[in-house]
This record gives C-alpha cells, structure tokens and sequence, in this order.
C-alpha cells in the first residue's frame, strides 16, 4: 500500500494531540465511491516484557468472508500507552505489516475508534488519511461521546453523540449480545459504517476481519511469550 500522507513519529503527547486536531480536517467523510472486494482487519497486541508490538492483518474475500492471506510482524513499542493516542503506538506497526498483503484492501476495519474520538482522529482515521483508503473503526468499548443502548438484537443502532453532532452509532451484531461501537474512519459515512460491520459480523459479536486479526495476533504473541 502506498503511502498518501506521512508525519514524523518521534513526538511528544502535546505534539500528537496538535498532529491530531490539525489532521482531523483531512478526514473525509462520504458514501464509498467504488466496489469493494476484498475487506482487512487489524489488530495488534503487546509483549510487555520485550516492549514489542506483534501486528497482524487479515485480508478476506468481501462476499464471503473467506480468508484470502495473512501477515504478521513483530515491532519495538516506541510511544508510551496514551488514552486517546494508541495510534501512535500501533499504526507504525500497522503499516509494515499491512504493506506485505500480495493484494490491496478495499476497505480496512479497525479495532478502534474512527471519529468517536475528542478530536475526532482515532486510529482508523489516522490510518485512512495515511493511506487514503477506506476505513472503519469497531471498538469492543465505548470511548468517547453519549448514547442510549439499543435493545440487544442483531441490525439494532443507536446514535453516539459529542459537540451535537452524531460521531458514530452503538451497532447490535447478535441478539442478545453486546454490542459493537462503530464510527466512520476516512471515505466512508456512517450508514457505511453500519453496514459493514453488519455485513462481516456473519456469525459473531465482531466483524470476522477484526475478530481474526485479533486471533492472530493473540496466537504470535503467545508462542513468543512461550519461547
């Protein structure tokens, strides 16, 4: 994947929040503008006890969620843990690893925010205007905003709102299961969003790209632990 912005990684907190109120005018929030065939997950985890990052993405056929290839890298953590700035701590190690994919990805779901953020920069934001390529972000928890929880069943939403304006909506996947906080990253709108997310939760609370990315992750960090 190319690269359509860059920035300096070596910053303070005050400079990444700066980095972040200034870049949020770049994002892009509009219908997606062509087919999407292929869908990536990402996610990362840490090995405390080497400061390491391990990343992962998984890319999936967009019809039928099978699994078409898979990556994963390991990293030094640089950027200390920031509430509201991870990610300066995992897009570093989200690039190198989403650049070994043999084919592109259409659109890219996040484990994380889009702009359901203070200043309306999550990682999937971030990582979409890096790229310029379509991105979502789904977070297992609420972060930032007000909402009213929708009863629990599959295709349910309900609005998450900050500043008046809507920033993301509280998406049921499963009946009777809790549910998913999905904000628009970068080309992509809400209903999108929703859509999306619906569409690769086929079978579980999180989208098969995330959820796999997670498992992935999960499973490298472990057989490193175990080394």
């Amino acid at each position: 994947m190319n690269m359509h912005k860059s920035h300096s990684w070596d910053l303070t907190v005050d400079q990444a929040q700066q980095l972040q109120d200034e870049w949020s005018n770049y994002v892009k929030l509009r219908p997606l503008e062509k087919t999407i065939n292929t869908v990536a997950g990402v996610d990362v985890a840490y090995d405390t006890d080497h400061q390491l990052v391990v990343a992962g993405v998984v890319l999936l056929n967009a019809d039928s969620l099978e699994l078409i290839e898979y990556h994963v890298t390991y990293h030094q953590s640089a950027f200390p843990y920031q509430p509201g700035l991870l990610s300066f701590r995992e897009i570093p190690a989200i690039l190198p690893t989403l650049a070994k994919l043999n084919q592109a990805a259409d659109l890219i779901i996040c484990d994380g925010q889009g702009i359901a953020h203070p200043r309306h920069f999550g990682l999937a934001s971030h990582l979409g205007v890096l790229l310029e390529i379509p991105t979502i972000g789904c977070a297992k928890t609420h972060y930032w905003g007000e909402y009213t929880p929708p009863l629990f069943v599959r295709g349910n939403t309900s609005p998450i709102q900050a500043d008046n304006q809507v920033i993301g909506n509280v998406v049921c996947t499963q009946n009777n299961i809790k549910p998913v906080f999905v904000s628009p990253g970068h080309l992509t709108n809400h209903q999108d969003a929703i859509d999306w997310v619906l569409k690769c939760s086929n079978r579980y609370r999180q989208p098969q790209t995330t959820r796999l990315a997670d498992q992935l992750v999960r499973k490298h960090l472990k057989l490193l632990q175990n080394n």
